[in-house]
């Protein structure tokens, strides 16, 4: 295993903060990800935190603000388990990168998606035993993992509506795929917002604050809003993100290495956010002219992907294998990466392309 128990080969874009995904081959046919092949997303280092001295604050605009160990959070609060994936904002910017650079961005591939069990109680309980006043309108999560991306640094955050927050899916997890969570994971405890882009799911959780506006921190404020290709990026600026945009990619063949001609599997994931679900999935072998629809699993959570197959006649040569989903609203993927550029390269959702080497 290499860094924070993660498998040799992840994809390692930085090392400090420490920013990796799992080659393609290694979320195929895998209905939960592993520990040691869940992407990991940071914007500062990996905080060590005492769980014994941890506390959790509840504070705002509540009746009875509350601070509770993690002891106290799981003898108060009835447990619950929710299959989630979670998927970065970035997830396949390197499809954007590929149009038109974007400095200072990590190039994601489509492996900045996972899908784990998750453990924990629902948020919406915790906010019940303190109460909500008149006026709360958002939820805010605070972490102790300093950032140098904003100006001045500092501890990440973010909020996400009220009505996200009761809606009884969102859990305070302290475990992961029947384990305790690990610390690269937020250990002793985060926030799980299935639906949302995981950089609303806060780790090393410590504070929440019930009020009237969305979050002030940089992460929420600035960062995570996806603005017009010529615009400058500053506090309010375009639209926060929150539900993920319906996306799919190919996981195998992952392309790094030439494959027989003739019957070939190609498998992958589709996701959509929110409360969606994908409802078809097609393969196109000449760019989208022609398409072929793939067998597409039911969905296991509410909240969680959706793997798909389809076994096509691999040509000799190069090829170009390309996928699109649809969703429950009806919705499919945009054609061209260059439709949806933008200046952070987020939600890049557009058709999934990947390049194919079929030799005798």
């Amino acid at each position: 295993m290499g860094a924070w128990g993660k498998r040799d080969d992840m994809l390692v874009h930085e090392w400090e903060p420490f920013n990796a995904e799992s080659p393609r081959h290694a979320l195929a046919g895998r209905l939960t990800t592993g520990v040691e092949s869940f992407y990991s997303r940071n914007h500062g280092p990996i905080p060590h935190i005492d769980p014994d001295a941890w506390r959790l604050r509840v504070d705002g605009l509540v009746d009875r603000p509350l601070t509770l160990s993690l002891g106290e959070l799981r003898e108060r609060f009835a447990a619950r388990e929710i299959m989630a994936t979670l998927q970065c904002a970035g997830n396949r910017r390197q499809g954007l990168i590929e149009v038109r650079d974007i400095p200072g961005e990590d190039p994601w591939g489509p492996g900045a998606t996972s899908t784990a069990l998750w453990t924990g109680v629902p948020l919406a309980d915790v906010l019940a035993a303190a109460g909500l006043r008149a006026g709360a309108e958002h939820v805010a999560f605070s972490a102790p993992d300093v950032s140098l991306l904003a100006d001045p640094p500092q501890p990440y955050g973010g909020s996400i509506p009220l009505t996200k927050a009761i809606s009884g899916e969102v859990l305070l997890a302290w475990g992961m795929n029947g384990r305790p969570l690990p610390q690269a994971h937020g250990a002793p405890l985060r926030v799980v917002v299935p639906g949302w882009i995981g950089a609303r799911s806060v780790k090393w959780l410590r504070e929440i604050t019930v009020q009237a506006e969305p979050s002030a921190n940089y992460f929420q404020a600035t960062a995570y809003r996806l603005v017009p290709p010529e615009a400058q990026a500053g506090p309010g600026v375009g639209v926060s993100l929150g539900p993920v945009a319906l996306n799919c990619d190919i996981l195998r063949p992952d392309g790094t290495a030439p494959v027989p001609p003739g019957p070939t599997e190609v498998t992958g994931y589709a996701y959509a956010g929110d409360d969606r679900s994908v409802v078809r999935v097609d393969v196109s072998l000449d760019g989208g002219r022609t398409w072929e629809q793939a067998e597409l699993d039911a969905p296991v959570s509410p909240w969680s992907w959706q793997h798909w197959r389809l076994t096509v006649d691999l040509p000799p040569g190069e090829t170009v294998l390309t996928a699109r989903a649809w969703d429950s609203t009806a919705a499919t993927q945009p054609e061209s990466p260059a439709s949806v550029w933008n200046p952070k390269g987020y939600v890049n959702n557009s058709w999934a392309r990947l390049h194919v080497t079929a030799t005798p």
